[in-house]
C-alpha cells in the first residue's frame, strides 16, 4: 500500500485540484482530506456520507459554581482571557460570579490544577466530526472542525489512520491525501510515515519561498518529495528559479500546468479538471501522474 499526499507551502496554490485530477486517474484509491480547518476536496467529489462519527481533541474548562468561593485564582493564571466575572443577584447583595468562555478556552488545565477548591471540571471537548464517504472516484475519509475548534493534528492522524484501515479491510493499494498548507502542526501530522509528498507551488515570491519550507519538512520526516508548478506560464522566470531550487535539492520536478480558466470552471461544475474534457491543463496532469508513477517507483527499486 502507497500514501501520497498533496501539500503546499501556502493556500491557494491548488493541490485540492490536483488531488482531485489524481483521483480521476488513479485506480482503486482511498480519498482522504486532511485540510480539516477549510476542507474542499467535498466539493468536487461530493461524497455520500456513510458513517458519522464525534471527535473530542482536546478539554474545556467549566466552573460548578456550587463549589466555587469566588476568590479569583483562576482569573489571574488564565492567559487567554477565557475567565470572566459577572454579576448575579443573592440573597444578600451582588456577588461576582465567574464563568469561562468555551471559545476562548484553550484547554490548557492550569485554572482547574490551581484552584484551590475543586471548583473547575476539566472536561472532553466535542471539537468536531469525521466521516466515512463514499464518492464517484472510491471511499474517503474526511472530516469536519466544529466553530472556532482549532486543529491540533489529532484529527488528522485519526483519519489518516482510518483510511489506512479501510484501503486494507477492502484491498485498495493506493491512498490520496489532500493536505494542509503550512509546515504546521497538521501538515506535520499529514506526511510523517508517508510513502511520497507532491508539493504543489506557485511561480511567485511567497509560492517558492513557502515551497521552500515544506522541502525543508519533508526531508527532516525524510519523506520523497517531488514539486509540481502550478500557473507556471504566469512567471516563467520564477518558475525557473523554482525548478533550479528543486534540482539543487535533489527534488523531482513532475512538471508544470498552465494557467487555465477551465479549472474554475470545472470547480463551477462540481467535477476534477479531467472529467471535465480535454485541455491543456488536464493534459499536463495526465503526464504529471505518469511521471509521479515513474519516480515511486524507481524509490522502491533504491
Amino acid at each position: 500500500m502507497r500514501e501520497i499526499v498533496i501539500i503546499s507551502g501556502k493556500g491557494g496554490t491548488g493541490k485540492t485540484s490536483v488531488t482531485a485530477a489524481f483521483a480521476s486517474i488513479a485506480p482503486r484509491a482511498v480519498l482522504v482530506d486532511c485540510d480539516v480547518d477549510a476542507a474542499d476536496l467535498h466539493l468536487i467529489l461530493t461524497p455520500t456520507v456513510q458513517e458519522t462519527h464525534e471527535f473530542y481533541g482536546g478539554n474545556t474548562a467549566r466552573i460548578a459554581q456550587e463549589r466555587c468561593r469566588r476568590c479569583g485564582i483562576c482569573v489571574d493564571v488564565c492567559r487567554f482571557g477565557a475567565v470572566f466575572t459577572d454579576s448575579r443577584e443573592t440573597d444578600d447583595d451582588r456577588a461576582a460570579v465567574y464563568a469561562i468562555d468555551p471559545i476562548a478556552c484553550e484547554g490548557c488545565g492550569v485554572c482547574a490544577h490551581l484552584c484551590p477548591h475543586q471548583a473547575i471540571a476539566f472536561t472532553e471537548a466535542l471539537n468536531g466530526h469525521w466521516f466515512h464517504s463514499d464518492t464517484r472516484m472510491g471511499p474517503m475519509v474526511h472530516a469536519r472542525l466544529g466553530v472556532a475548534e482549532e486543529n491540533s493534528g489529532k484529527l488528522v492522524t485519526l483519519i489518516r489512520r482510518e483510511a489506512r484501515a479501510l484501503a486494507e479491510a477492502q484491498g485498495h493499494d493506493l491512498i490520496l491525501v489532500d493536505g494542509p498548507p503550512g509546515i504546521g502542526c497538521p501538515v506535520i501530522a499529514s506526511l510523517s510515515g508517508a510513502d511520497h509528498v507532491v508539493i504543489v507551488t506557485e511561480p511567485t515570491v511567497s509560492g517558492s519561498h513557502d515551497m521552500a519550507r515544506v522541502v525543508s519538512l519533508a526531508a527532516h520526516f525524510n519523506v520523497p518529495a517531488s514539486v509540481i508548478i502550478n500557473k507556471a506560464d504566469l512567471n516563467r522566470d520564477k518558475a525557473a528559479e523554482i525548478v533550479h531550487y528543486a534540482l539543487a535539492h535533489r527534488i523531482g520536478v513532475l512538471g508544470e500546468i498552465p494557467y487555465d480558466s477551465v479549472i474554475t470552471r470545472a470547480q463551477l461544475a462540481g467535477l476534477s479538471v479531467i472529467e471535465y474534457g480535454d485541455n491543456p491543463a488536464s493534459d499536463a496532469l495526465r503526464t504529471i501522474w505518469s511521471r509521479l508513477q515513474q519516480h515511486m517507483a524507481t524509490e522502491c527499486v533504491r
